[in-house]
């Protein structure tokens, strides 16, 4: 094909597709039509076949260049990268991931048997339990003694340098989601594991809490727990709960092959992953800054009050709210 009758049989197609790329780059872009952008897609593609032609014919290197350009224009319009959609986000944030995790069964379930188990233990290790030394039963005589050496004193008055602080904050961010991890691992057992995780937790603490109340430095130990116990609790249960939810996916396939239920499964335990990291996160920041300070314990139990309305908004108030708005 003569160089002129290419031009003249192809000009058209692309002014065309150079008035699309006009169009999308101008500071007052608008969303193509869907027939537009089928029609922007087949000029960007037959672009790109007389690209390749003009290469393999060894056409003049001015239309090369002009084809070149044409072409990297319209592909960085078709595929470029999307603005963050903040609406979309905070449908998804704040009404469609609160709906999935107050309807999770396994999150339901992993919150039950934590709550139950550490209300429990926590009863049977005080001084009203029926069974005598059940804490040290559980936990074990070096542990009750580590944490008598823990707690012996109140905090220091003087306060922590900021270095420590800071060093501290680092430590509870790697070391708790390292309970979380363990706890959503056990869960891969077929989801028995999740369960049994979730109990060894709430008993092990539970006791411990229950224990504090007993001795006269209990309230050492209340002064520094009290601040981050609920974020770092729920982000426990959520760990367990997410990972008892791809278990179970690997009993009850619901009729799906076995990759399929996990494929399916882990799309839907990530909500309740990516809440339990940034509650560990908070959970981190409160115990490396909050608790460890000389603040009154007023200002502490404000904060853990404050966090408990807070998991009640989301988890519960918004999840159950879109439930019963939804059409």
């Amino acid at each position: 094909m003569k160089v002129a009758e290419l031009v003249e049989d192809r000009m058209h197609d692309w002014n065309k597709l150079e008035a699309f790329c006009n169009m999308l780059e101008s500071r007052h872009r608008t969303k193509l039509t869907g027939d537009n952008l089928v029609h922007f897609a087949s000029l960007y593609r037959a672009a790109c076949a007389d690209l390749a032609l003009a290469n393999a014919q060894q056409l003049p290197a001015s239309m090369v260049r002009y084809l070149h350009h044409l072409v990297g224009r319209a592909h960085n319009q078709l595929y470029r990268s999307r603005r963050f959609d903040f609406s979309a986000w905070r449908v998804e944030l704040l009404e469609n991931v609160p709906r999935r995790l107050f309807h999770d069964g396994s999150l339901r379930l992993a919150f039950f048997l934590f709550w139950g188990g550490f209300c429990a233990s926590m009863f049977l290790a005080s001084n009203w339990s029926p069974i005598p030394n059940f804490a040290e039963r559980v936990l074990g005589e070096e542990a009750i003694v580590m944490y008598d050496r823990m707690y012996d004193s109140p905090i220091n008055a003087s306060g922590q340098s900021s270095g420590t602080e800071f060093a501290m904050f680092g430590f509870y961010s790697l070391h708790n989601p390292s309970i979380g991890l363990r706890c959503f691992a056990m869960g891969l057992l077929f989801g028995v594991g999740g369960l049994f995780a979730t109990l060894f937790n709430a008993i092990a603490l539970g006791s411990t809490f229950g224990y504090m109340t007993t001795v006269p430095h209990g309230e050492n130990f209340l002064h520094f727990v009290t601040a981050h116990a609920p974020f770092e609790m729920t982000a426990i249960v959520l760990s367990a709960a997410a990972g008892m939810r791809l278990g179970f996916a690997l009993v009850d396939t619901g009729g799906l092959g076995r990759r399929e239920s996990i494929e399916l499964a882990a799309r839907e335990v990530m909500p309740i992953v990516g809440a339990s990291l940034i509650l560990f996160f908070l959970a981190a920041l409160i115990e490396g800054f909050i608790s460890p300070a000389p603040l009154p314990y007023e200002f502490k139990a404000a904060v853990c009050s404050f966090s408990i309305l807070l998991l009640l908004l989301y988890f519960v108030i918004l999840g159950y709210v879109k439930q019963e708005t939804a059409p």
